[in-house]
């Protein structure tokens, strides 16, 4: 990506998660716009609203109310709007049905979100600084999960 600002999304219910990533971001000084929605369903209403800018990036938690992180990605990448839009699904769950399903519904990697600062601020940089095009074009199930 270029030096442009870096337009971010995180959907997660977790309010003490949202506050960890934002605060994440601010400290890696990334010139970045971040967008915070609580649920699926507010994300989904925030991605289809024309007037808001798409995010580069979008961190999707799975297991939210009203709607899931599963159901949504499904929703995102049958949408052609949403086509330059990364997923990286941003989740506690480690297990290996989360991970396939994520995977074969087209999400870009998977983090299994980690419990210290410092290694959500290595994670996050690293994200930000892949070159989206080349990891997505060679996607296979081995550089699918991002090593922790």
């Amino acid at each position: 990506m270029n030096n442009d600002l870096i337009h971010v999304c995180l959907a997660d219910d977790d309010a003490d998660d949202r506050l960890f990533f934002t605060e994440a971001f601010d400290s890696i000084k990334i010139k970045t716009a971040i967008t915070v929605v609580n649920d699926g369903v507010e994300l989904m209403d925030f991605l289809n609203n024309d007037e808001n800018s798409k995010p580069h990036i979008l961190f999707l938690d799975l297991n939210m109310p009203r709607k899931s992180g599963m159901e949504c990605l499904s929703e995102i990448k049958q949408d052609s709007r949403f086509n330059n839009i990364a997923v990286a699904i941003y989740s506690t769950s480690a297990s290996d049905r989360d991970i396939e399903d994520a995977f074969v519904k087209g999400a870009n990697v998977y983090i299994r979100k980690p419990n210290d600062f410092e290694e959500l601020k290595r994670i996050l940089n690293e994200v930000i600084a892949l070159n989206w095009q080349y990891h997505t074009s060679g996607l296979n199930r081995e550089n699918f999960v991002l090593s922790i």
